[in-house]
């Protein structure tokens, strides 16, 4: 069965950075569009950032200049790094990812979710 396994989450000061990771497993599915979603408390699930096949990116205006999505190929696995962050960033961050197998679409998968703390 596969899932999309993620990483990096964690507890940071606001200013501070982290880096989020996002890898199909077993690893015989590649990633390749992705998006990362996030989602607090008591708020609507919000589209951070994604990124297409072709690697166009986009991004959610209160993230613009701070938030950086990318995939690399090569290691299988998607990344969102953020920076500069603010107490407003705190949330539960999805990835959201087309796997392809053997060259082929399989269809769209959602992360287990890293909670993320922006606090002093």
């Amino acid at each position: 069965q596969v899932q999309l396994v993620e990483s990096g989450g964690g507890l940071v000061q606001p200013g501070g950075s982290l880096r989020l990771s996002c890898a199909p497993s077993p690893s015989t599915f590649k990633i390749n569009a992705v998006d990362w979603y996030r989602q607090a408390p008591g708020k609507e699930r919000e589209l951070v950032a994604g990124i297409t096949s072709r690697s166009r990116t986009n991004y959610a205006d209160s993230v613009k200049g701070r938030f950086t999505i990318s995939r690399d190929y090569a290691k299988n696995t998607a990344y969102l790094q953020m920076d500069s962050l603010k107490p407003e960033d705190t949330a539960v961050y999805i990835c959201n990812a087309a796997l392809l197998r053997d060259g082929y679409n399989v269809g769209k998968y959602w992360g287990q979710g890293t909670q993320v703390t922006v606090s002093s």
